[in-house]
């Protein structure tokens, strides 16, 4: 069976996101009110699996506004691209 994690974007009463991270392989959920909060959960779940998971799946609430999803897609590319220069930084070492 392959692993897949769920990531479901949710907004709370006071207009903040969230993302519940699920592994529907155990049925675990995390709710993790930022992206280095997400990154490590799903870290610290797929280290369970040996770090091997096979997807992810996102999906969204139908109350989140395409501003918030706009909000997190450029907070992810930011994220993405700090994660890549400390690769490098291990990688030239």
């Amino acid at each position: 069976m392959g692993v897949i994690f769920e990531s479901n974007i949710k907004v709370d009463p006071e207009g903040a996101w969230y993302i519940v991270l699920t592994d529907t392989v155990d049925n675990r959920t995390a709710v993790c009110r930022d992206l280095d909060e997400y990154s490590q959960k799903v870290e610290d779940f797929g280290a369970d699996y040996g770090g091997n998971i096979d997807e992810v799946k996102w999906s969204k609430d139908d109350n989140v506004h395409p501003h918030t999803m706009d909000e997190i897609r450029l907070e992810m590319s930011r994220h993405q691209e700090e994660i890549n220069k400390e690769k490098e930084k291990k990688e030239s070492i």
